[in-house]
């Protein structure tokens, strides 16, 4: 029995259930603004909403594998426990669940691409493709610094704009079109969608800090290790930052004072940043991505609900 117990509790940290909010809060601005628009379809945004879980937990085991596999994990690495590397579980068995996990998603995403057409398609395997080569294949770009610029564009942009798209699609176009028809992502879609995208790569940017030595050891050149602590920092502030100005730029442009919500999570973005700045080991930064993907998480749940509350009161 306790055998069992500690099979089920290594499958749960490799799949990493304290990143799934991250997941689901740009699901959640896409489908507040589509709201907000008069295009909300609840099946389509359910539908994004599993699909970017999936995607998610799919991405963190091949994380966990390859990172393992490439020995970027090492017992100097002061992050969470990874499965693979620490022995928890079989190599064999996280690979096969990782290509389960994205298999499971192409599944539940052929109804998006049903209704959403060739984008989606090429949106849905691009993602997949993009969470394998991360830290897997034969050039991992990851480890070649691009890994922030995946999270930006990936669990910010195209996650927020996707979202709104599958739910707006259906009232302009027939099932499967073979391109984007107007109006379906609209200016404020992608606006909107750089709050999420920068907290988003903010978690990234704390990872990679907490990391950086022992990624530089390794081999694995992130962003962080090419730029250094004090550039590093400079970035993640300017991350946060932008996800604060986003909902003034829509309060501006006449969203109304429910744009502004966010702004109330200010003073825990500030007391991470204060952290960020006066700390790089594991016991301060371990806590502080942990807080700030409960910052994605509520900035965006506020936004959400800022921008869709004045079409349903």
């Amino acid at each position: 029995m306790t055998a069992a117990v500690s099979t089920r509790k290594a499958w749960l940290m490799a799949a990493r259930p304290q990143t799934l909010p991250a997941a689901a809060a740009p699901v959640l601005v896409g489908t507040g603004l589509a709201v907000r628009t008069g295009v909300f379809d609840p099946l389509p945004a359910v539908v994004a909403l599993v699909g970017a879980l999936l995607l998610q937990i799919g991405t963190n085991f091949a994380n966990d594998y390859y990172d393992a596999v490439r020995g970027a994990d090492t017992e100097d690495r002061e992050g969470f426990t990874r499965v693979t590397a620490g022995g928890l579980i079989d190599p064999g068995a996280v690979k096969r669940a990782m290509y389960a996990t994205f298999g499971l998603s192409i599944l539940v995403g052929t109804y998006l691409v049903y209704v959403g057409g060739v984008p989606i398609l090429v949106v849905g395997l691009a993602s997949v493709v993009a969470g394998i080569t991360y830290t897997g294949g034969p050039l991992p770009y990851g480890y070649r610094g691009l890994g922030d610029v995946f999270v930006f564009v990936f669990f910010g942009l195209v996650a927020v704009a996707g979202t709104y798209y599958v739910q707006a699609i259906g009232s302009v176009a027939d099932p499967f079109p073979l391109w984007i028809p107007s109006g379906t992502i609209p200016a404020a879609a992608v606006v909107a969608a750089l709050p999420a995208a920068g907290l988003s790569t903010a978690i990234l940017v704390i990872n990679n800090v907490r990391d950086r030595e022992t990624d530089a050891a390794s081999g694995k050149r992130t962003l962080a290790v090419a730029l250094g602590y004090r550039a590093s920092r400079i970035e993640w502030s300017a991350l946060v930052g932008l996800a604060y100005a986003v909902p003034v730029v829509f309060f501006l442009d006449g969203y109304g004072p429910a744009a502004l919500a966010p702004l109330v999570t200010a003073p825990l973005a500030l007391g991470i940043g204060a952290v960020i700045w006066r700390r790089r080991d594991g016991d301060a930064l371990n806590p502080a991505l942990e807080r700030t993907g409960q910052l994605l998480f509520a900035h965006s749940a506020l936004f959400a609900a800022g921008l869709a509350v004045p079409a349903v009161v």
